[in-house]
């Protein structure tokens, strides 16, 4: 099983167990399979899924790639390493029913980006932590970031201000509460990784 692109829809609380659980709608969109590569013409084994009707802007060689399969042009593609390229074939639509109510799924996504931050939102530390003494202005510094004449540098990886979420992130061992078929929705417990309307891909624990 090689998992599902979907969207995230936003967060919500639904009443289960006799007590009120905060989860993620997933909207599930048909996924065709676009490509499938072997080892032995690439190297390596893999099946591309996409989402998406795309409508405009499409060039001719992605207008090529998508007749091969015989699919529409989808808007997002993703490729995913499998070792399962026999059991699909190309144009084969990919349904929410590869899930069922009570799988542990993970959830990979790009995460919200923060923009450049400082230490104190990046790295939760604490600042100077007092305002007398005519401090004011390292009230949200980082303070220190090296010693002296030894090592005279500063180590690789120290924490400091910089660039903020737009990460790659997978959230694990995300529990299916619900599951609607008519609609096409995945209800996860707990929260994933983007903005709203962001996509994502959902594929199954491997135990």
């Amino acid at each position: 099983m090689i998992g599902l692109i979907g969207k995230n829809m936003g967060m919500t609380s639904i009443f289960l167990y006799n007590r009120n659980i905060s989860c993620t709608i997933i909207k599930i969109n048909r996924c065709y399979v676009v490509q499938i590569k072997t080892i032995e013409n690439d190297g390596y084994s893999s099946i591309q899924l996409g989402t998406d009707n795309k409508y405009n802007n499409i060039n001719k060689p992605l207008l090529g790639h998508f007749k091969k399969s015989g699919v529409h042009p989808q808007k997002k593609l993703l490729e995913i390493k499998t070792s399962f390229k026999n059991s699909y074939k190309l144009g084969q639509v990919v349904n929410i029913d590869i899930f069922k109510i009570g799988d542990l799924v993970n959830v990979k996504g790009i995460s919200k980006g923060k923009g450049f931050q400082g230490v104190i939102k990046r790295h939760n530390f604490s600042g100077v932590g007092e305002r007398s003494h005519g401090q004011h202005n390292r009230l949200r510094s980082p303070g220190s970031i090296g010693a002296g004449s030894d090592p005279s540098r500063v180590f690789k990886g120290k924490k400091m201000a910089g660039r903020m979420g737009n990460h790659n992130v997978t959230i694990k061992n995300l529990k299916i509460l619900k599951m609607d078929f008519d609609k096409n929705l995945l209800i996860l417990k707990g929260s994933v990784p983007g903005n709203k309307n962001s996509y994502l891909f959902i594929n199954k624990k491997k135990f």
